[in-house]
């Protein structure tokens, strides 16, 4: 079923319940929509589009900050038959021009946020038809869309869709790279619902605290679990320990997807004293799960020793297979935390060597994935697509091992792997054991030159806060460690993690190693 269906049967089945909700702490705000008015502005969106003759082809980019109007304006622009694009936020002026161009974007909906990037670009996109500027104030060169869609009908359009259409452009992160747009099909947005729900069981009465960015694939495609059963959800701007734990308990919240920097700052804020737990209801919270990133298992064993009742998952993904859900460890399977886990609802994968050939349980080797989720292609760009798609098998680009009983680790990603003395040595390994010590809230590890070895080990560390911690103390704790994976270097900073919570590597390399690599699009 379209997803566009599935929302429109919602309505059908639970048109006066709340379908979204969205919690602003620092405004101190709250809204909500029914999923009969979430219904009836996808709809007015989808009319709107169609009277400026936007329909099947079409692109639309949508830039957005996390709110109560993302959604129904996503799901509108699908209704429409055109290509819905959401764009990164930390986007600078010039990322935008580059990404309306390669897009080839008939139409941009952008929120308040961005006034003065899109101002500064305006001029240099002349394909684009129509700017719309989603909220307050209005804006002297752009039409306003809470003007827009009061003069459009909430009756459903008239466009045929198919579920093999081509439905959006995802860019990826471009942590390691030149970001690239990402051409996702009607099919994969309904197998991501689908497989969500498989894994994670929701059911009508659930209610997902929605975080993380919704122009990524991880936030949306979870969130998918929720509604494909008319689950309701909650849009969290913010994500201090106190506005998470207190969304959860005012608002009843079952589900949390967090990023392994907001689990480590709640656990650090319980155990400084500044949440107390008695404050607040968490009986009904059943389900924590952690994404986009490796996780560290010493953070699991720490968050199930607090939260004892909890449910818990890893999910694994890439934009380029919808999102998380090719891989996870599945709740049941506490007791292979670290692992992240098995092949997902409707999943199949293999670890190989650089000849493509399959390697022995134990090995270290390249993962891919095949599925009903793996991306179309990289749009326009066939070279890429054939280095990333091979007989139906999307190579993932990181390196995996599994275990004598079926369960898939990540080892790391192959641009990350630091070679010194001819040695293979994984970041995430030493990481995960960093993240280990009392006193360190974040660890990045990197790759420093090195005339003799080629690379030697460095350590970015990030201290908890009201702690402190010396060079000697770290080095002590490293000897736990094979002498040739200790770092060489440590260095006490900020971990950079981008909105998706992956470690910006390229912006230590170049803070450190002293290169800088190349890409298209900004990463602040």
């Amino acid at each position: 079923m379209l997803i566009t269906e599935i929302l429109a049967r919602n309505a059908r089945m639970y048109g006066d319940e709340i379908a979204l909700v969205e919690r602003d702490p620092a405004q101190g705000t709250r809204r909500e929509i029914t999923w009969t008015e979430f219904d009836q502005e996808a709809n007015r969106v989808a009319n709107l589009l169609q009277s400026m003759g936007i329909g099947k082809g079409n692109k639309v980019v949508h830039l957005l900050m996390n709110s109560l109007e993302w959604l129904p304006l996503y799901f509108g622009i699908l209704r429409s038959g055109a290509w819905v694009v959401p764009l990164n936020f930390r986007f600078a002026a010039d990322d935008i021009r580059f990404c309306l161009e390669v897009t080839e974007a008939d139409v941009l909906f952008f929120g308040p946020e961005f006034i003065e990037r899109v101002a500064a670009i305006k001029d240099q996109v002349p394909g684009v038809r129509r700017f719309i500027h989603v909220g307050e104030p209005q804006v002297d060169f752009a039409a306003d869309y809470t003007e827009l869609l009061a003069a459009q009908p909430a009756t459903p359009v008239d466009v045929p869709l198919a579920i093999t259409d081509d439905a959006a452009l995802y860019f990826t992160s471009g942590t390691t790279g030149r970001p690239k747009p990402i051409l996702l099909t009607q099919r994969n947005l309904e197998a991501a619902c689908i497989v969500e729900n498989r894994h994670h069981l929701q059911t009508h009465e659930d209610n997902f605290i929605l975080i993380p960015p919704l122009y990524h694939t991880g936030a949306k495609m979870h969130w998918f679990g929720n509604f494909i059963v008319g689950a309701k959800a909650v849009i969290l701007k913010g994500v201090s320990p106190q506005w998470v734990l207190e969304a959860v308990s005012e608002e009843r919240g079952t589900i949390v997807w967090l990023l392994v920097p907001w689990a480590q700052d709640i656990l650090t804020a319980i155990e400084n004293g500044d949440v107390k737990l008695e404050d607040y209801q968490l009986e009904q919270w059943r389900l924590m799960h952690i994404g986009a990133q490796p996780v560290p298992p010493s953070l699991i064993r720490e968050w199930l020793e607090v939260f004892p009742h909890h449910d818990y998952d890893t999910n694994y993904g890439l934009s380029e297979s919808t999102g998380p859900g090719c891989v996870h460890l599945g709740m049941e399977n506490r007791h292979k935390v670290g692992a992240i886990g098995v092949p997902g609802f409707d999943w199949e994968y293999a670890i190989v060597n650089s000849m493509g050939e399959r390697v022995p349980p134990g090995e270290p080797g390249e993962l891919i994935v095949r599925g009903p989720g793996v991306m179309k292609e990289y749009y326009r760009n066939p070279e890429e697509t054939a280095r990333a798609l091979r007989h139906g098998w999307l190579h993932t680009g990181d390196i995996a091992r599994v275990d004598e009983d079926g369960f898939i680790y990540l080892v790391d990603r192959k641009k990350d792997i630091i070679i010194t003395g001819g040695e293979n040595i994984f970041p995430v390994e030493i990481e995960d054991f960093l993240q280990g010590h009392h006193d360190i809230q974040d660890a990045a590890v990197i790759g420093l030159p090195d005339e003799r070895l080629g690379e030697v080990v460095a350590a970015i560390i990030e201290v908890k806060p009201g702690r402190s911690l010396t060079v000697e103390q770290v080095a002590i704790f490293c000897e736990a460690l094979p002498r040739y994976k200790r770092p060489r270097s440590i260095i006490f900073d900020d971990v950079p993690r981008n909105p998706t919570g992956k470690i910006e590597k390229p912006r230590l390399r170049e803070k450190y190693a002293g290169y800088r690599e190349m890409f298209t699009l900004d990463q602040d």
